[in-house]
């Protein structure tokens, strides 16, 4: 029950952190009453009764979720601390699904399987409104998943995709490396000037 709570702790801090850009106890408590956070709670005392094998509760607080939330996470889903439900309306995750820490989801997300392979989800990922992540696919560390994208193929780390199916944009260590680089002599538009 500990780690549950800590969990809880870890995934309320998280948002906390990411709608009002802390987390004093003033913050941490206005966060409680968001949209989302109480599927969030609720998950997390989900698995801790799948951990301790207790069939009939992980059912009925799984159906709490979905009704408080109007989200459905699967029973088997399985995220590192730091998951977060931004607005949990109409976010669908397959049980099977396997996520890292600090997973950022909008509404309306959906991530499923596709002939029983479901998808891998790194850490520190930002998923937008209406993106759907479907399959066997591996999202990589990092990366930023745009709003109603639909992902069909792997997405490297740190990497933000966009459209439908998703393709990359730029890879945000690429555009900083660009935005750092000094100017070459073969750069300039008439050539080395002396």
């Amino acid at each position: 029950m500990l780690r549950t709570l800590r969990l809880i702790a870890a995934d309320v801090r998280k948002k906390a952190t990411w709608c009002y850009g802390g987390d004093p106890w003033p913050t941490l408590l206005k966060t409680l009453a968001t949209d989302g956070t109480a599927a969030m709670v609720l998950y997390r005392f989900t698995q801790a009764a799948r951990a301790h094998r207790m069939p009939v509760v992980e059912m009925l607080l799984n159906k709490a979720t979905n009704l408080a939330g109007g989200c459905v996470i699967g029973r088997g889903a399985d995220f590192g601390p730091g998951f977060v439900l931004i607005h949990s309306n109409g976010v669908v995750i397959n049980g099977n699904v396997r996520g890292g820490s600090n997973v950022l989801i909008e509404h309306q997300v959906t991530i499923g399987a596709d002939r029983r392979q479901t998808p891998v989800l790194g850490s520190d990922l930002f998923i937008g409104a209406g993106a759907k992540i479907v399959g066997g696919v591996t999202v990589g560390d990092g990366a930023r998943i745009g709003a109603n994208a639909v992902v069909v193929h792997d997405v490297a780390p740190n990497t933000t995709v966009v459209g439908i199916p998703a393709k990359p944009v730029q890879r945000r260590e690429d555009r900083a490396a660009q935005a750092t680089a000094l100017p070459s002599a073969a750069d300039e538009p008439n050539g080395p000037q002396s």
